[in-house]
């Protein structure tokens, strides 16, 4: 039997059910569809600092609980389940193959995130959280006088080794090159930055540490000497790969595979929207994010009085 909705939200991260809880409150019907727990990567965040409203900061985990409790106060739903397939009907709205089954909804909204490319050496996963970070902007300040390694030789990884030298006493940067890819003037800052240290032609093998990262396992790719280099903290940044999968042949993607949207978060389908860091241009952080499901689901919102009128009373 086919579920019938009025907006279909795709991902719970910070995104997701920020917009849900705008639908929600609109009185549409809504559903938010995520495999794992709500909240996406803040959920595993062990402290959240930037996020407005918490002066002493926040763990991850509880305000990611607190987002999902927020949105189905006002009725949403959060089904446990991925989504497989999305298609437009001939009406205008759209079908959705899922592991609840299948609904049709008047109005999606794609919060699907971003994965982190990872290492995969050991250790990664079991400190992440505990040293191990993908996001500078979001950990920097608890490495204050501490040495973090920054892995990775990208625009990306030389913006956040700059920012970490608001903090750390050292960064040493660890790219398996021995030229980095970071557009000319951002490597000009890096070179120029005495706390920027460089290791070239280097690969890490395994992160080390009991409960918090303590030291890393290097490996130099053209002469294959090993060493450990002490740190306390490991940035990664490799790129992000976007969860834009059920995307693919209907909304236009940039070369990254972001979906392309414009201010309220609308692609070329009508009714169909991209919000958070699946989208092009994302700044990667909660707050923005929020921001983007709140934008999506207000304009979704005017979609749907077009198409349905207002909602219903009961």
């Amino acid at each position: 039997m086919i579920q019938q909705i009025d907006v279909a939200i795709i991902g719970g991260g910070g995104a997701g059910l920020t917009a849900a809880i705008y639908s929600a409150r609109a009185r549409r019907s809504t559903v938010v569809f995520e495999r794992n727990v709500a909240g996406g990567q803040i959920a595993t965040t062990d402290i959240v600092e930037n996020y407005p409203g918490f002066p002493e900061g926040v763990n991850g985990l509880e305000l990611s609980v607190a987002f999902e409790q927020q949105a189905t106060r006002f009725g949403a739903r959060v089904a446990h389940a991925g989504v497989h397939k999305i298609s437009v009907a001939d009406d205008g709205s759209f079908a959705l193959e899922t592991d609840d089954g299948p609904y049709r909804a008047e109005a999606v909204i794609v919060t699907a995130g971003a994965d982190y490319n990872k290492l995969g050496v050991p250790g990664e996963e079991e400190l992440t959280g505990h040293g191990v970070s993908y996001c500078a902007t979001c950990d920097g300040a608890f490495f204050r006088d501490v040495e973090v390694a920054v892995v990775g030789g990208g625009d990306a990884a030389m913006d956040e080794a700059m920012f970490l030298t608001r903090f750390a006493s050292k960064v040493h940067v660890i790219h398996r090159r021995d030229q980095l890819r970071a557009k000319a003037i951002l490597q000009e800052r890096a070179f120029a930055n005495p706390k920027i240290d460089f290791t070239w032609d280097t690969v890490v093998e395994a992160i080390r540490g009991e409960g918090q990262v303590q030291e890393v396992d290097l490996r130099n790719a053209r002469t294959g000497e090993q060493r450990r280099m002490p740190v306390g903290g490991v940035f990664i940044f490799i790129g992000q790969t976007p969860n834009s999968h059920l995307l693919q042949g209907l909304v236009e993607l940039d070369a990254g595979g972001h979906a392309l949207v414009d201010l309220n978060m609308r692609t070329i389908i009508p009714g169909l929207y991209v919000a958070g860091d699946v989208r092009t241009q994302a700044a990667r952080q909660l707050v923005s994010a929020a921001g983007d499901g709140a934008t999506a689901a207000v304009d979704a919102e005017h979609h749907l009085a077009d198409r349905l009128g207002p909602p219903r009373s009961d």
